[in-house]
């Protein structure tokens, strides 16, 4: 049986056992279901599921494993300026980020993993052979190749409440390409799982790098893969390309939700809609912006 699994058959006492249940673990966990699940998935009873969800709720991560699907809470930061990523935390690079939570990184990990997901592969950098000439150099051409990110991941949305209305966007919608002048490519997000690392050579102890960083999703493309989950798009190594989309995007400081989905979304579920934050008409500025 998974970690994942024995936590939740010993109720709530162990669902919540599982919020201090890294990553690291999880990681090699089999997909945690209801019912009789798929070839090689861990079954929950309805209680036991419950539990497991409840718990998360208490952390600010709203599971679904019914739908497949969670949900947390994030506000807009970045509308003006060119994006690196999609999601960060108080510790990450907000200068660069769409969206800001206050969700820890590896929690949020624990219920990506909880909805069965696998860790996929991340950019790959190869040196061109041979290396291109100095006049191709000169003409633009890079002395390596990248093959994007690849694997199992989640479908992103973003939905939001104004005046009376409800939002619910892919949130590829709300990321301008400048490039091709048009909204960046819809396409399933790739889940690194962030890694560990031992911080000092002498140190048993390793650290969740995203935790470290505060950087949980990342839209361009980076060697490291600390992120939980990065953009799959070959223009995504492409740094200076990607401005959030201001005609759709509520003003900086508005609450949103962002939603991470196994499979695609139709509609937004009437029970998160009826928890979506609403927009008031002046946001509070930030850091003086």
């Amino acid at each position: 049986m998974s970690p994942l699994a024995i936590l939740c058959a010993l109720g709530t006492a162990g669902a919540c056992a599982l919020l201090a249940f890294d990553a690291r673990r999880a990681q090699d966990a089999a997909p945690v279901t209801t019912g009789t699940g798929a070839q090689g998935a861990k079954p929950l009873s309805k209680e036991a599921a419950r539990s497991l969800e409840e718990s998360f709720e208490k952390k600010g991560i709203h599971l679904d494993l019914e739908r497949k699907l969670c949900a947390i809470s994030v506000r807009v930061d970045i509308r003006d300026d060119l994006l690196e990523y999609l999601l960060v935390n108080p510790k990450g690079a907000a200068h660069e980020s769409l969206f800001t939570t206050e969700v820890v990184p590896s929690r949020l990990n624990a219920a990506l993993l909880a909805l069965g997901v696998e860790r996929g592969t991340n950019a790959v950098w190869k040196e061109r052979k041979p290396p291109p000439t100095a006049d191709e150099l000169r003409a633009g051409v890079l002395p390596y190749t990248v093959d994007p990110p690849q694997g199992d991941g989640f479908y992103l949305y973003a939905a939001w409440r104004e005046k009376g209305e409800s939002y619910f966007y892919r949130v590829e919608d709300l990321v301008r390409d400048l490039e091709t002048g048009r909204s960046m490519r819809r396409h399933r997000w790739v889940h690194l799982g962030s890694r560990w690392v031992h911080l000092h050579k002498d140190s048993k102890d390793e650290t969740f790098m995203a935790d470290l960083e505060g950087n949980l999703v990342t839209i361009a493309l980076f060697e490291q893969g600390n992120t939980l989950l990065t953009a799959a798009l070959p223009e995504c190594l492409k740094q200076t390309i990607w401005l959030t989309n201001a005609w759709i995007v509520p003003p900086r400081g508005a609450g949103a939700m962002l939603l991470f989905a196994r499979e695609r979304l139709a509609t937004l579920p009437p029970e998160l809609e009826a928890k979506l934050p609403e927009v008031v008409e002046e946001q509070e500025p930030r850091d003086g912006r």
